[in-house]
């Protein structure tokens, strides 16, 4: 392995430190889909659905590693599982699957391009991994034309926009502070 790909202590901390910040999102997220949000019928509330992948994206902006986004993620809907989402233990499944999605992107590149196309990509395959997963569990009786398609999509553009261009203005926002000077994302405040 490139000593370049090893995981320093450091970057075991900061993917950690996102991942239990998420984690408590989601929870909260959670609430809000589950609660006020309920009010905007399925497919449409899918809109909102890009929250949950966030961290797969950030991590992997962030600390720039194979498997940053598999940890980031994984460890994200672990903690809201801790938490007690409405969800159970059923997200120590599908969180990984989302984030093997997300990892997918950035090893196609080799783990060299941390660029906006590919954290819009990651984003999105995180959204189509997290929508089909969601189509055959949670609405396996539901219409492909009607509810399936429209799910997908909206999941996928939520995704897109939300954990992709989100997560990019989070790295952003993040180096210019300083804070991830340690990190090549803060040494290429501009690259982000």
């Amino acid at each position: 392995m490139d000593s370049t790909n090893r995981w320093r202590t450091i970057d075991i901390v900061v993917a950690s430190v996102l991942a239990v910040a998420f984690g408590i999102i989601f929870w909260a997220w959670g609430l809000l889909w589950n609660g006020p949000a309920d009010a905007i019928p399925l497919p449409g509330r899918a809109v909102l659905y890009g929250v949950w992948l966030v961290p797969a994206v950030l991590g992997a902006l962030v600390v720039r590693k194979p498997g940053a986004a598999l940890f980031t993620l994984t460890l994200a809907a672990l903690v809201s599982v801790a938490l007690g989402t409405s969800w159970g233990w059923t997200i120590v499944v599908q969180g990984p699957l989302e984030a093997a999605a997300a990892e997918l992107a950035f090893a196609l590149f080799a783990y060299r391009n941390y660029r906006l196309p590919v954290a819009l990509l990651a984003a999105t395959l995180a959204g189509l991994a997290a929508a089909i997963y969601d189509v055959f569990v949670w609405y396996p009786g539901t219409a492909w034309g009607s509810f399936r398609l429209p799910y997908i999509l909206l999941t996928a553009a939520s995704s897109l926009v939300v954990a992709g261009l989100g997560s990019v203005a989070l790295t952003r926002s993040l180096a210019n502070t300083g804070v991830l000077d340690r990190f090549p994302a803060g040494r290429e405040r501009a690259a982000v």
